[in-house]
């Protein structure tokens, strides 16, 4: 299988990817494309079965762009997501850790705590959905198997309301219309709900009897936002966001942290399964009390403040002014007084805690899917903290970060998948790099 899902089959020594295949299938395929050294294909007929496959339980499985192994036993898909990793890490960045084994999860369906639907028109109608693979060809559905099924209610009356109002949604191509996307969120133990419309400019009185209609019928709903996204590209959320209905935050718990959200604050879409990572995480840091720990890309503080009672002092940065009020909010709701937090790109605040001498002992490295700039690796390799503990989305740009901090003195010494994203391609990774060389003087 290769990283994005799609089986690999060969004709006459040439490799051939077919979407939606399992390994031991035995399959007719029609090759749709070929290039210099490979072919893409799709199924015509299914000949022997793999052990492996299931009945898919999703009727637009094989059209959306979500979901890769629906088609697949979990057990299979956990194999196949261990190996990503391990491939990764030895053919990218030439690493052989001590890999312990995947973590999967008991619940592979409605985990998610956000779902954000993109809006258009197919035939004159409104609909919402999903993106197609490699497309922005929305297909319709109110119903997804990873989302709560509290979305689905509340999906369905938003666009009740489009369609009776005749509000004008947002086409890519013109960059016309109003409404762009559907955001939802839900606390995975509060259970309240945020509604996020995102527009594309200010639109006084058009979604108030909307929200009233949502926050009478809907009693969880706690917070209605309008997200003003003016910019023509692909970026789902603007920086402007006006309350329409309660405070513009919701609570939950994670790690047993009280935590406030806003509709800016990035916050892992799967939290049980994150608290579980956050925990290998922690025991990977080896805190005993007296580190200063460092907390690169901390979002809003989740990691930092988790670890804040094991630990002397956290400083976590953030580049996205919100999520930093929020963590910083969020030390305060939870009394955490060992923690403070600076608004900045990674690489400049690293640079400026050299400056004033404040080494940290551990680093917690958390990047978005491209992974670290290399200025930020050898700043941090500059810092000589004793371990580095990096949590990452993607095992190909994860292996190229530690095969680059391998350069300045740290080893790669133990790994672990995490299955953050069931059914999805998705995987993340749990990495514990150790210094070798330490200065006398600190």
């Amino acid at each position: 299988m290769t990283s994005e899902g799609s089986g690999v089959g060969r004709v006459d020594g040439l490799a051939v990817f077919v979407p939606q295949t399992a390994v031991g299938d035995v399959a007719e395929i029609t090759i749709v494309k070929v290039l210099k050294s490979y072919a893409y294909g799709i199924v015509k007929r299914l000949i022997v079965p793999s052990p492996d496959r299931i009945m898919p339980d999703c009727g637009v499985f094989s059209q959306c762009g979500g979901c890769a192994f629906r088609h697949i036993r979990y057990d299979a898909e956990l194999r196949i997501k261990d190996g990503f990793v391990r491939d990764a890490f030895a053919r990218i960045g030439g690493l052989s850790p001590e890999f312990e084994p995947i973590l999967g999860t008991a619940q592979t369906s409605g985990y998610r705590n956000k779902a954000q639907y993109p809006v258009g028109l197919i035939d004159g109608k409104p609909v919402c959905g999903f993106y197609a693979k490699r497309s922005h060809r929305i297909v319709p559905a109110i119903k997804c198997a990873l989302q709560p099924k509290e979305f689905e209610p509340i999906l369905s009356r938003i666009m009740a309301y489009v369609l009776e109002r005749h509000i004008p949604v947002y086409d890519e191509k013109t960059g016309r219309g109003l409404l762009r996307h559907i955001y939802l969120r839900m606390g995975a133990y509060s259970r309240q709900l945020q509604i996020v419309l995102v527009v594309s400019k200010r639109c006084d009185g058009v979604f108030e009897t909307l929200t009233a209609q949502l926050a009478h019928t809907f009693k969880d709903i706690k917070s209605v936002v309008l997200n003003i996204n003016v910019a023509n590209t692909n970026v789902i959320m603007g920086s402007e966001c006006l309350t329409l209905f309660g405070s513009g935050t919701i609570s939950d718990t994670m790690c047993g942290l009280s935590i406030d959200l806003s509709p800016l604050s990035f916050y892992q879409v799967n939290t049980r399964q994150a608290e579980n990572l956050y925990g290998i995480a922690k025991d990977y840091a080896q805190l005993g009390g007296g580190e200063t720990v460092l907390d690169l890309y901390c979002g809003t503080g989740t990691i930092g403040l988790g670890l804040a009672s094991h630990a002397r002092q956290i400083i976590g940065v953030e580049s996205v002014e919100q999520a930093v009020r929020d963590a910083q909010e969020n030390a305060r709701i939870n009394g955490v007084v060992n923690a403070r937090f600076i608004c900045a790109d990674a690489a400049h605040a690293a640079k400026k805690l050299q400056s004033e001498k404040a080494l940290p002992d551990v680093v917690v490295l958390d990047p978005p899917r491209k992974g670290c700039d290399r200025e930020v690796l050898q700043t941090v390799a500059g810092l000589a903290p004793s371990r580095i503990v990096m949590i990452s989305c993607n095992p190909a740009t994860a292996a190229r970060d530690c095969a680059i901090l391998e350069q300045s003195d740290y080893r790669t010494v133990r790994a672990r998948a995490v299955d953050l994203f069931p059914r999805t391609v998705h995987v993340e990774t749990v990495v514990l790099m150790s210094r070798v060389f330490r200065d006398c003087v600190r």
